[in-house]
């Protein structure tokens, strides 16, 4: 870990001693002032009222910020739970009794402001110490008495302060339990350096309102500032609008140029629809900016209509990434929005608007369409039929506008469902599709965006929920995003790669498939955007970084995919021990690799486990037999409800040829060292002659066949003698042939029976008699099926319920690059049409 890099947590554990010494806030600024911290890019944290509603939820807000903060970040806040509606409800009660003059409405104000202020010193008492309880406690009660005294008075100059308490209130008291608990904290109320031109525009005035932050912030805390909340350059107090804290964390960003911003909210993420409406609505793990800024003209319920304004400005070099989280399940991966690739830019949303009205006027054709557009941005126009899309809030101000011109206007209630994307109006065949799904709504026109990330219906009624579900259906079936992860850079790794991208053009169960990771055992390519698979490997030359375990796994963590696949074409055993980390990420695994499915007992068991509790989909059909489809018929016969008892076979090519071509004309080690040569063997061959590889072989079956045994329940014949197992290579085949003697001897008495020698493995499965499975070297009649088959050939026999008599056969090469490869891509296939019918269930904890 950096020095840029000590986040909060490493902070707390320097805490303790400075607690000793008695002066904590000084020696923390010290500790990091040395440790250059303000070196790091400002990241902006904001955390909206539901985040804060409860004293458990700023308890899981305060572990939030002591994982992912460091001091020199800023906190943004919203008003706690529901205060800002209570303090719109109150003001509404006074504008009645003004009203009405009625003393009841008197009686229920009281009692509303009592309610209020109960119920924030509830939450202070719940979260707090007692010394910070009394202090809050005690300008609680002077704002209350404030509140009062504005209420009595012109409630309308006082409107916007009225309204600012719920975030001046949350601010405090996140600030104190962060003093208390975790790092030293200032709270900043917005109105003392936010300055904007009005209510409507909001727009900034960055000088200085930058310069104002930079003199509020103090060194060595960490700053938590209010939401929503600003100020004009008469000084008055403003707002940005209902949801505008989000505006304002973005608003910060700016100012500060922070690198990030993460707006931690009830939602996980931003979806390809409303998901509280569409329960099929696919989390949108990366959004492009003016896709985002579109969804939130539009509709999303997620994003506020001005919040990425701040953040997309074309000349500035500086880009700051928007991320959308869940403060209730901070695990979760959510949603980044920032500048991507074309990944990204394939992704589809479907959003709608009601209770909107189309306005026709001559005035909105040619050179006057161009002036009302830019004074109202309507939703939509055609300023070639004279139409616009506004919100009815708009209606009186464009009837005025209107009215100065002496024209007249005509107004419709209508409703918009658009589907969103990069340049879409641009795009024919989505435009088509759209067209298609809305053949029972009739709408009145279609028309694209002015930014063309947008097709939008006018329709003549109100969006139902039947409609906007049909819609996104035919527009997003197909927009499931996978990434592949190749590990293992070797030779049949390579083989792999070449055949990737004609897969990728014919097979179209791999049309949604991205390669975007490639790793060898010490370097690693990782890219979001996707690694182009016709140049992947030079690629993987030229760019690969040095990598460790730690750093992988972040990654895999925080992976952008609705999927991810990683290919194991590696002999690593330590791979293999990643992969309970991997399922618990609910990432798919294809590995050739076998370690994994023969370790012991007990930890493949847990693996099962680990990626059946987390959707994990693991397939291994090349562990054994390369690419032959062995695994499958197993799987397919178990799945059908056959029972198997017995699986024997040639599970090794390399023993298969030694044995196949061993005759006598020549001595076994001479043969040996020939399969050496030729790269049939290991380059140890005692890997081969062990049985070791044929025993995990077998084990790897029978385990697929639905019986629990271990690799010591397999006897195994090591074909080399006790004296030469402990040598090196090279003293190994210094004297490789004392094993011509027991080769020569063991073919000439077979071959006095009319038979052959052959290195076979036997399971089999006896109600009465229980397991019994071994790897050994057989005599055989030339007559069995494993006597005569092609050197290098493996060969695997299944005997079953349904098998019984005329048992199961699968022959064919048992190794070599295009067939182990093929293999994989055979997998690869399998795995992504499973995942073309899976459905991810959006969890929801509350939008508001």
């Amino acid at each position: 870990m950096t020095q840029e890099n000590i986040t909060l947590n490493k902070i707390n554990e320097h805490k303790s001693v400075l607690r000793q010494e008695g002066a904590e806030h000084e020696l923390v600024a010290d500790f990091i002032s040395e440790n250059k911290l303000a070196k790091h890019a400002i990241q902006v944290h904001k955390f909206g009222g539901s985040s804060l509603a409860t004293g458990k939820c700023i308890k899981r807000v305060v572990e939030i910020i002591r994982k992912n903060c460091q001091l020199n970040d800023i906190i943004v806040v919203s008003a706690n739970g529901k205060n800002t509606d209570s303090l719109f409800a109150i003001y509404s009660l006074v504008e009645q009794s003004i009203t009405a003059q009625a003393t009841q409405t008197s009686d229920e104000l009281t009692q509303a402001i009592t309610d209020l202020a109960e119920k924030q010193a509830q939450l202070i008492t719940e979260v707090l110490n007692a010394n910070n309880t009394k202090q809050l406690l005690q300008l609680l009660s002077k704002d209350i008495a404030q509140l009062t005294s504005w209420l009595a008075g012109d409630i309308v100059q006082h409107h916007n302060d009225i309204l600012a308490f719920g975030e001046v209130w949350s601010a405090r008291l996140l600030s104190a339990i962060l003093n208390e608990q975790v790092c030293p904290s200032n709270n900043i109320d917005a109105r003392d350096f936010l300055v904007i031109d009005n209510e409507q525009n909001c727009a900034v005035d960055t000088a200085i309102s930058a310069v104002q932050l930079r003199q509020r912030r103090q060194f060595g805390k960490l700053a938590v500032i209010t939401g929503y909340i600003s100020k004009d350059a008469r000084g008055n107090s403003c707002t940005l609008g209902r949801n505008g804290s989000d505006y304002s964390a973005t608003i910060i960003a700016a100012l500060v140029a922070a690198g990030n911003v993460t707006l931690w909210t009830d939602v996980d993420g931003i979806y390809s629809a409303d998901p509280r409406v569409v329960p099929n609505a696919r989390k949108l793990h990366r959004l492009p900016n003016g896709i985002a800024k579109e969804l939130g003209r539009l509709g999303n319920p997620v994003l506020h209509a001005k919040t990425l304004l701040p953040l997309i400005n074309p000349q500035s070099e500086h880009h700051t990434h928007l991320h959308v989280a869940s403060s209730f399940d901070p695990d979760v991966i959510g949603t980044e929005i920032g500048k991507f690739g074309q990944i990204a830019k394939q992704e589809l949303s479907v959003t709608y608007l009601n209770d909107l009205l189309l306005a026709q006027s001559v005035s909105f054709i040619g050179e006057t369409g161009a002036k009302a557009h830019a004074e109202f941005s309507p939703i939509c126009m055609d300023d070639e039929k004279g139409f616009m899309v506004i919100t009815q809030t708009q209606q009186k101000a464009l009837s005025q506008w209107l009215a100065s011109h002496d024209v007249e206007v005509s107004f419709k209630p209508v409703a918009i469902i658009a589907t969103v994307g990069h340049r879409v109006a641009e795009r024919g065949d989505i435009k088509a599709r759209f067209k298609r799904s809305l053949k029972t709504a009739k709408p009145l026109n279609i028309v694209g965006s002015d930014n063309r990330h947008s097709v939008i219906a006018i329709l003549p009624e109100a969006c139902s929920i039947e409609l906007l579900n049909t819609v996104h259906h035919e527009m997003t079936k197909d927009a499931r995003h996978i990434g592949l992860v190749v590990v293992g850079m070797g030779n049949i790794g390579q083989r792999f790669l070449e055949l990737l991208p004609a897969q990728l053009n014919k097979v179209y169960a791999l049309e949604n498939l991205h390669l975007v990771g490639l790793l060898s055992s010490k370097k690693a390519l990782i890219n979001n955007d996707g690694i182009d698979v016709n140049q992947a490997t030079s690629l993987f030359v030229q760019d690969a970084q040095t990598y460790d375990t730690e750093q992988l796994i972040s990654w895999l963590s925080h992976h952008p995919y609705d999927d991810l696949i990683v290919v194991d074409i590696t002999p690593s055993e330590d791979f293999s021990l990643l992969y309970e980390q991997i399922f618990a990420l609910g990432i798919h695994v294809i590995g050739a690799n076998k370690w994994a499915a023969s370790s012991s007992t007990e930890h493949y068991n847990n693996l099962v486990n680990t990626a059946d509790s987390h959707n994990s989909l693991w397939l291994g059909n090349t562990t054994v037999g390369a690419g032959l489809p062995i695994n499958y018929a197993i799987d397919d016969l178990r799945q059908s409800g056959d029972s198997i008892s017995e699986l024997s076979g040639i599970f090794s090519g390399t023993l298969s040829w030694l044995f196949e071509t061993f005759d006598g004309s020549s001595k076994f080690s001479e043969l040996l060292l020939n399969a050496l040569a030729q790269g049939i063997t290991e380059p140890d061959p005692r890997e081969d002659l062990s049985g070791r590889d044929v025993q995990r072989k077998l084990l790897i079956l029978a385990r697929k066949a639905g019986f629990e045994l271990a690799l010591e329940d397999i006897d195994c014949q090591n074909l080399v003698p006790e004296a030469l197992q402990s040598l090196s290579t090279s003293e190994f085949l210094a004297r490789v042939d004392e094993l011509d003697d027991y080769f020569a001897t063991a073919l000439t008495e077979a071959n006095s029976k009319g038979a052959c020698i052959r290195y076979v493995a036997r399971f089999k499965y006896n109600e009465t008699t229980g397991i019994s499975a071994k790897v050994s070297l057989e005599v055989l009649p030339q007559s069995d099926a494993f006597a005569n088959l092609t050197p290098c050939d493996n060969i695997f026999q299944i005997n079953s319920l349904w098998y019984k008599d005329n048992p199961l056969i699968i022959r064919g090469p048992g190794a070599g690059r295009d067939v182990t490869a093929g293999g994989l891509h055979s997998d690869l296939v399998n795995i992504c049409q499973q995942l073309a019918h899976k459905k991810n269930q959006v969890k929801i904890k509350g939008m508001n």
